[in-house]
């Protein structure tokens, strides 16, 4: 259990290292020099670096955001039974295993059956096997802990082996090229726009091709355009906020330069982001070449949601929007009608959608990519509305953190446990 909690705290969830380790292995199976063996490993590590570091910053804007839009809603979140906290206090040792465990089965299973796709996504691994375990816990609460560890590190794997490779249709429409796969939590939501983006407009129709007036035009830019849609957006939600909520974000400052200093930020964040990406990507593709000549046959790593953005920057943005207004629409719904108490969790409103417009921008263009981020609104607003009551007993927040992935997860967990204690 020490050497799983080492390798777990500085191995998967430290990505750099992960991401560092993978290239340096790559690169020394196809026996590179000596400079381009430090330097690729370097440059992959950095690149991650720069990647986080660009999430970080938006992340704080998205935090912002998300306070003074639940203010202007007069929102807050259902009291829980139970917490996160306590319950990874209580069992945070057993999704450690099951998560050690679940990666050992999924390289073996991708070398046996010539899946392709190696999970890389470390902070997911650690999120999806707490998924898995919450959801267990809430249909079998008495199970034997080594039963749960082997179950839940046997669903876990399936997941991790197979998850890239049923959207990878969609991924090499993206990224034109068969060299890497989606590996995030977003992949349902991805499909669907894949799937049926073609509805709603052509891939012509690119949100990086569009036509838009000449008075509008500097909006073409990812930056410029990230900035001024945040920043107006962040004034308009700063008006209808409780004014000692936007004070107390704003601090020292007037609330409107507060405001405009949030969304440059976020456009700061998201091409230090693109930057990085593109960084390790250049170095972690080539060098996992050396991985799957050697370890395991035609293995291709399966990255992080970010890893697409660089292929539709605007696309990005209008996700984020569309899955935002789609999320913001139901939460008015639920709240009138009585339904539910949803909260907007940006974060998750943000990255999964980005994710899913880049996927329906491919086959449907600008429409498309709408259509992408409105699912994971929808997602997001009936899973949050659905799945906090069933996690009552264990750790609620989970399904205000979830990316559309979870909820299926957990759904199926709860649903075919249930079916089986109903016939057993």
């Amino acid at each position: 259990m020490a050497l799983i909690d080492f390798l777990v705290k500085n191995l998967f969830n430290q990505v750099s290292v992960l991401i560092g380790l993978v290239t340096l292995i790559g690169l020394l199976l196809q026996k590179k020099s000596f400079q381009d063996t430090i330097s690729g490993t370097i440059k992959a590590m950095v690149g991650i670096l720069i990647m986080l570091a660009g999430t970080d910053v938006f992340i704080a804007g998205l935090v912002s955001f998300q306070t003074i839009v639940s203010s202007a809603f007069h929102i807050s979140a259902p009291v829980a039974k139970n917490t996160l906290q306590n319950f990874t206090n209580n069992f945070g040792s057993i999704a450690v295993s099951i998560m050690a465990l679940g990666f050992l089965i999924h390289l073996i299973i991708v070398k046996l059956f010539n899946t392709k796709f190696v999970y890389l996504t470390g902070h997911l691994m650690w999120w999806i096997s707490l998924v898995i375990t919450a959801s267990l816990l809430e249909v079998f609460p008495n199970i034997n802990q080594g039963t749960l560890i082997l179950t839940g590190a046997i669903l876990i794997a399936l997941y991790w082996t197979f998850q890239p490779v049923y959207l990878h249709k969609y991924m090499r429409k993206v990224t034109n090229s068969d060299e890497i796969g989606y590996g995030h939590t977003s992949s349902i939501a991805a499909y669907l726009a894949g799937c049926f983006g073609h509805l709603f407009g052509r891939p012509e129709e690119s949100t990086e091709k569009v036509n838009i007036p000449k008075k509008i035009e500097f909006m073409k830019d990812i930056t410029v355009g990230t900035a001024f849609i945040i920043t107006i957006i962040m004034l308009v939600a700063s008006f209808f906020a409780e004014r000692e909520v936007v004070l107390k974000q704003a601090g020292d400052l007037n609330f409107v330069i507060w405001a405009i200093i949030q969304g440059f930020k976020f456009a700061a964040g998201i091409t230090i982001l693109l930057y990085g990406v593109r960084l390790f990507l250049a170095e972690i593709v080539p060098a996992f070449r050396g991985i799957s000549q050697k370890l395991i046959p035609g293995a291709k790593p399966a990255l992080d949601v970010p890893v697409v953005f660089p292929y539709a920057p605007t696309a990005v943005l209008i996700g984020f929007i569309s899955s935002t207004l789609v999320f913001l629409l139901f939460m008015i719904i639920f709240g009138l009608t009585g339904f539910a108490t949803i909260v907007p969790s940006m974060i998750m409103l943000f990255f999964p959608a980005a994710g899913a417009a880049v996927f329906g921008n491919a086959v449907g263009g600008w429409k498309g990519a709408v259509f992408g981020g409105a699912i994971n609104g929808l997602f997001l607003a009936f899973g949050q509305a659905l799945t906090w009551p069933m996690l009552s007993n264990t750790a609620p927040e989970l399904a205000v953190l979830a990316d559309p992935d979870w909820y299926i997860i957990m759904w199926l967990i709860i649903g075919i446990g249930k079916l089986i204690k109903l016939v057993f």
